[in-house]
């Protein structure tokens, strides 16, 4: 195994990036490979397939606006991270270097790009990601997780090949299982999540909503809620007063189990979270992160919405009221939510990190 080819990985470090880097690692392995990542520190949170022992910090920065003194920070940054990657590249001689997103993946793929390694990188959104919009020129070739993404881009469309979004086993036993029927009267299992980091509209809307529900529905509330620590008091006095059955924390290692136990999800619509509920098939309420300059969000949740898996709802229509009803309307009529987990499971793939994997041992030559 030590004198087999090295696939180096480089993403982000939020979910959204590290669990497709995850799932093609797996699946890289499972053909005989080495992995390694590249990422940044915020990485080292996250358990799975990668450990310290077989991750890289790279130093990067985000490009945060146009404020002259902010863009010279980024470029510094970006700039010692890399000669950091180069030195990596150079020490690590992989065959292949395959970025998943966010800006810890500029580094190495200039590294590879500088020292003639096959570069491939992988988009889970519907919008080309910023990182991954500056690197499309500089690499072998283009993943992406949904079909038409550069279809508008000429120079970018020959060399792009549709895979969908890898899954980490967690991901794939969870979309064995069934979704369970909500039964009249019966438990109505609520998830309510927010990102890699959490969202603070989840806790100022959810818990008003929630207590303006009839009174017989918080009985049947099992609920389970990402908060962040600096909202967590607040949060808690309101679902202690309403006595709710609830869960609260800042962060869930079993969040695939958690979905697949759900009969209604509450979320952003990052490209992962949107790939996982199509992959596991669960119905949803989609709120997109507001003001991103790409609308990355929007779009995503608009695949799921479109095929009749998710109601998208804009942050500034996303008030205590409209949620009440929506949750209402939901629990009065189970066969909707049946109806919904079957329309986004229609759209899930579970075979984009087999695809992708092929994809990567096609550029590396190996």
């Amino acid at each position: 195994m030590d004198n087999a080819p090295l696939i180096l990985l480089a993403a982000g470090g939020t979910g959204g990036h590290l669990f497709p880097a995850e799932a093609l690692g797996v699946e890289l392995i499972k053909r005989g490979l080495r992995v390694r990542l590249a990422t940044d520190a915020r990485a080292l949170r996250y358990s799975g397939l990668f450990s310290k022992d077989n991750i890289d910090v790279v130093p990067s920065e985000t490009v945060r606006g146009r404020n002259p003194i902010s863009l010279a920070r980024t470029a510094v940054m970006l700039g010692h991270g890399l000669v950091v990657a180069v030195n990596l590249v150079r020490r690590l001689k992989p065959a292949a270097v395959v970025g998943f997103g966010g800006y810890p993946t500029v580094p190495p793929l200039l590294a590879a790009r500088l020292l003639g390694v096959p570069g491939i990188i992988h988009d889970a959104n519907a919008v080309l990601g910023r990182a991954n919009r500056f690197l499309s020129g500089r690499v072998n070739a283009i993943a992406t997780s949904l079909p038409g993404v550069l279809d508008r881009d000429p120079a970018l469309s020959g060399k792009t090949t549709t895979v969908g979004t890898p899954m980490r086993p967690a991901i794939l036993a969870a979309a064995a299982v069934p979704f369970a029927t909500l039964e009249p009267n019966g438990p109505l299992r609520l998830l309510v999540v927010g990102g890699s980091q959490g969202a603070r509209v989840m806790s100022d809307i959810v818990p008003g909503a929630i207590e303006k529900l009839e009174p017989a529905l918080w009985n049947r509330l099992i609920l389970t809620q990402q908060v962040r620590e600096e909202d967590m008091a607040r949060v808690r006095a309101v679902y202690g007063r309403l006595k709710i059955n609830v869960e609260l924390a800042p962060f869930f290692t079993d969040l695939p189990a958690k979905l697949a136990a759900s009969h209604l999800v509450i979320s952003r619509s990052g490209a992962g979270t949107v790939a996982e509920l199509a992959a596991i098939g669960r119905p949803s309420i989609l709120v997109p992160l507001p003001g991103a300059i790409d609308q990355d969000q929007f779009a995503n949740a608009g695949v799921l919405s479109q095929a009749g898996g998710a109601l998208r709802i804009p942050q500034a229509e996303f008030t205590q009221d409209r949620l009440a009803a929506e949750i209402s309307a939901f629990a009065a009529e189970p066969a909707k939510l049946t109806a919904m987990a079957a329309a986004a499971r229609g759209v899930g793939r579970l075979d984009a990190a087999e695809r992708l994997a092929d994809l990567v041992v096609k550029v590396a030559g190996i």
